[in-house]
């Protein structure tokens, strides 16, 4: 459908930056409605706390995806994967759409979270797995553009309906991700299955296929050759099963604290405050900052978009760059952003509480283009590659699942830190960033332009030699076992 090579390969891309993008897009599009009068009706105009409970609900349906992404993937492999995510997407975005109680509104948001968390889970993996390692940054960094770009929709859907009346300026929004859901649907049908899992279901001819159409290269070709002698040996050396008792014990491929990693790298996602600035700002800039309405959606689409622009620095530089110091930069300048947020904010009740409060917005817009930049994109090509090939798809779901879970816990407390705490909300996650970057620093290898097979040499399995390129720019490894 999609032809080989280069067609092929952005074809895999945009599919995959669809799916993204709907995740961004159902992690916005409430931002905009949890103040609009005709929604706050249908829910009995809850407190903050119940209306935390409405919000985060989704990522708790996000976690419980990454359950079933966990014990399923495996078995389905990529397509069957997605399409069962985007299939529980729709039902629960229609069901969203058609509420008519707190009730309904709970269970349906529930329900499409668990499709985001199957399909966060499954389609990182894939890109990663079916992409050249030199490029692998830039490809799997396209996902979190997406994510950024479907934010950004979602606030400024949100703020051109907010001049539509009725019910429909907010039920609109929530049905229309069901587009894009049928888009995905659509695309995978022209999708080559992933090679690896092809591999791991004894369907090695098919695997080398894959790659053939891949590369648009023949069979016998070196790059072609050495890239299934990797996955072969990868799976025939690796253990064929995980068991749950051993996450925490120290293997020959070091796969619990690998697992641990990826771990936190999502929870450095999530804890370093983000989720409080892409859910709730525009609440912020009216509780906190002291902006009207309008003005404070308004404001919100164009924060937003920096997470945008930001998000297109990784894609060109995060191969050259590698994967551990622009975290550590994100942790820093994310730090700075919310204390200078949370100092500018405390002179509420003062002369200078208006300028002071104006100033603050500024470093929303600089939080915002540092974590697209940084915090979001990395972790979701680094996870991947920091696990092994015996338990990748399985470790990135314990690995995602850190996301929904911290994702779930900020957006459930963040009405109350707005509200009650006000600027010293923010000092938490002040706190957070600080701690993370000794942690990078100490914990985490590069992994920056390493066959996925060849990343098990950073951690005492195999020896990697230099990088080679051959006459189509194709990058590739020769691997020997530890002398």
């Amino acid at each position: 459908m999609y032809g080989r090579g280069l067609s092929l390969r952005l074809a895999i891309m945009f599919t995959c930056q669809a799916a993204f993008a709907l995740f961004g897009y159902n992690q916005a599009v409430f931002s905009g409605i949890i103040n609009n009068a005709d929604f706050l009706a249908i829910v009995h105009y809850p407190s903050t706390a119940v209306m935390g409970i409405i919000v985060s609900i989704y990522n708790l349906g996000c976690l419980l995806g990454t359950v079933v992404a966990f014990l399923t993937s495996d078995n389905l492999g990529f397509r069957k994967s997605v399409w069962l995510a985007m299939c529980i997407i729709i039902i629960g975005a229609t069901v969203q759409t058609s509420s008519y109680s707190k009730a309904q509104l709970l269970v349906s948001r529930l329900f499409t979270g668990i499709g985001i968390g199957i399909m966060t889970t499954t389609v990182p993996v894939y890109q990663a797995e079916l992409c050249e390692a030199r490029k692998r940054g830039m490809y799997v960094c396209t996902q979190p553009l997406a994510v950024g770009v479907g934010i950004t929709i979602a606030y400024w859907y949100d703020y051109g309906m907010s001049y539509v009346d009725g019910p429909i300026n907010w039920r609109l929004p929530i049905a229309s991700q069901v587009i894009v859901a049928i888009l995905v649907i659509i695309l995978i049908l022209g999708l080559p299955e992933n090679p690896r899992w092809l591999c791991r279901q004894h369907r090695r001819q098919e695997a080398l296929q894959v790659l053939c159409e891949f590369y648009d290269l023949p069979i016998d070709h070196p790059t072609v050759t050495q890239e299934a002698e990797n996955i072969f040996r990868a799976i025939d050396d690796g253990r064929p099963e995980y068991k749950w008792s051993e996450i925490l014990k120290k293997d020959e491929l070091h796969t619990g604290r690998r697992i641990l990693l990826a771990y936190g790298l999502q929870f450095t996602n999530q804890m370093g405050g983000a989720p409080l600035i892409v859910t709730y700002v525009t609440t912020v800039l009216e509780d906190n900052v002291g902006l009207d309405a309008k003005l404070s959606l308004l404001l919100s689409g164009v924060i937003q978009l920096m997470f945008v622009i930001g998000a297109f620095y990784p894609i060109f530089y995060s191969d050259r760059l590698g994967r551990r110091s622009p975290m550590m930069w994100g942790s820093f300048g994310l730090f700075v952003c919310l204390l200078m947020i949370s100092i500018l904010l405390s002179f509420k009740g003062t002369n200078l509480e208006k300028s002071a409060a104006t100033a603050s917005v500024a470093f929303f817009f600089l939080y915002m283009l540092i974590y697209g930049a940084t915090i979001n994109c990395i972790p979701w090509v680094y996870g991947p590659e920091l696990l092994p090939q015996h338990v990748r798809t399985k470790g990135q779901a314990i690995g995602i699942s850190a996301n929904w879970l911290w994702s779930f816990f900020v957006n459930m407390i963040s009405p109350t830190l707005i509200r009650d705490l006000a600027w010293k909300g923010y000092l938490i996650f002040v706190a957070f960033n600080l701690a993370f970057i000794p942690i990078l620093y100490f914990y985490y290898p590069e992994t920056a332009n390493l066959s996925l097979e060849d990343i098990d040499s950073l951690f005492g399995v195999q020896k990697a030699q230099p990088i080679r390129e051959d006459d189509k720019g194709f990058t590739w490894v020769e691997s020997r076992p530890v002398s």
